[in-house]
């Protein structure tokens, strides 16, 4: 997180720093608020308060809301007292960071409410913003939703590209297992009725259901029984994430969750609340 504020404050800053704020101000001090221009989920006070952290230490902040919660529009979320220089110098990047994640939160919060009263979790994927893994997969449980893996590192995911490049499914597992054993997971991505009965015969642990009709999925779940937990993957959205749930899938996967989120909007302004 820390490389991350370090190069979002170079990329705005460069060497010089404020050029604006710098000429108009110096050490005076004043208090400023920050406001929801949306409702949704919070997420982001910890980076917020790093970023002006690595700006001027003394900038103290206090906070209404706590990530995870429910936020109004138009509530007051957080006071900033402190130098004007500092807050106007850190203002653009710590907003930057809180809208993407809140966004992220509130998106998440969307698609678990659908998926209410059903089994079926809902699941981010990798399709974040290259550096905002660890900070995007955070939000995503401040919204309610699960992590699926973290990258390509702590989870075997054999796709169709892996099965069709290995001569099949059953081959791809059989190489995974003769390099790793036991010591990752196995998931398993299939297309078709066929594929499942497959990847079932191997023994893996998940069986992903890729864009599959409701109809399928179902025709999958039954097939499967239990003896592996079911994925549904591709073409999710809100509209459809309740029919999903309803086939009896384990986890759906959905990659709008973090890669088609629109910016939470939060305004920073020196006029009090009324």
């Amino acid at each position: 997180m820390n490389r991350l504020i370090e190069l979002a404050l170079a990329e705005d800053l460069a060497d010089i720093g404020d050029v604006t704020s710098q000429a108009i101000f110096s050490d005076e001090e004043n208090t400023f608020y920050l406001y929801a221009k949306d409702s949704g989920v919070l997420c982001g006070s910890a980076i917020w308060n790093e970023v002006f952290s690595a700006v001027d230490p003394d900038v103290r902040i206090e906070w209404s809301f706590s990530d995870g919660q429910q936020i109004p529009h138009g509530a007051l979320i957080a006071v900033c007292t402190g130098k004007v220089l500092s807050i106007l110098t850190a203002e653009r990047t710590a907003i930057n960071f809180l809208s993407h994640l809140s966004a992220i939160a509130t998106r998440a919060y969307q698609y678990t409410i659908e998926a209410t009263d059903t089994k079926a979790v809902i699941l981010d994927t990798r399709k974040t913003l290259p550096g905002y893994r660890e900070l995007a997969k955070y939000a995503v449980t401040c919204g309610g939703a699960q992590n699926h893996r973290q990258g390509l590192y702590d989870m075997v995911m054999i796709k169709d590209n892996h099965a069709d490049a290995a001569g099949g499914i059953t081959s791809a597992v059989t190489r995974v297992r003769s390099r790793w054993e036991d010591r990752f997971p196995i998931e398993v991505e299939t297309r078709d009725l066929e594929e499942v009965r497959e990847a079932l015969s191997c023994g893996v642990n998940r069986i992903m259901l890729d864009n599959m009709s409701c109809d399928m999925m179902r025709q999958a779940v039954g097939i499967i029984g239990g003896r592996a937990e079911v994925e549904a993957s591709g073409n999710m959205s809100l509209g459809r994430i309740r029919e999903v749930a309803g086939t009896g899938v384990d986890f759906i996967s959905v990659g709008d969750i973090t890669h088609s989120v629109r910016a939470f909007d939060f305004s920073l302004k020196q006029t009090p609340p009324q």
